[in-house]
């Protein structure tokens, strides 16, 4: 979560911020991070953004209370520096960095379609 001070936080709005996610995330996570409300919690949770931010995040993957990790990290700011509804939250891959995605034998993950472990990484 962001921890800005609050003159930070209320200075201009970024009108969009553009995060990416790792290339890794598979279909599951990448459905789950672009929904509107991942979209809205994103930017009630993050007062402002700036290029560089790096935010450590986490989605459930539908199934007993498991949680795939998502570390975003944020490419772009326009307008100003402030997150707040109004912002637009625009999406962005990037190479992939052998994250946790959870419990993902129900999902189309990629350890679950080719058999491997998420701990042999």
């Amino acid at each position: 979560m962001s921890s800005q001070a609050p003159d930070e936080a209320s200075g201009p709005l970024a009108t969009r911020v553009v995060v990416s996610f790792p290339a890794d995330i598979g279909q599951h996570g990448r459905n789950r991070i672009r929904s509107d409300y991942y979209r809205n919690y994103l930017t009630k949770v993050h007062d402002a953004a700036a290029e560089g931010d790096e935010w450590d995040e986490f989605t459930d993957v539908g199934c007993c209370g498991s949680q795939m990790d998502v570390p975003l990290v944020v490419e772009a700011v326009e307008g100003g520096s402030r997150v707040d509804a109004d912002t637009e939250i625009e999406y962005t891959e990037r190479e992939a960095c052998g994250i946790n995605q959870g419990w993902s034998v129900q999902h189309d993950e990629p350890e679950a379609l080719d058999g491997s472990s998420a701990d042999s990484v």
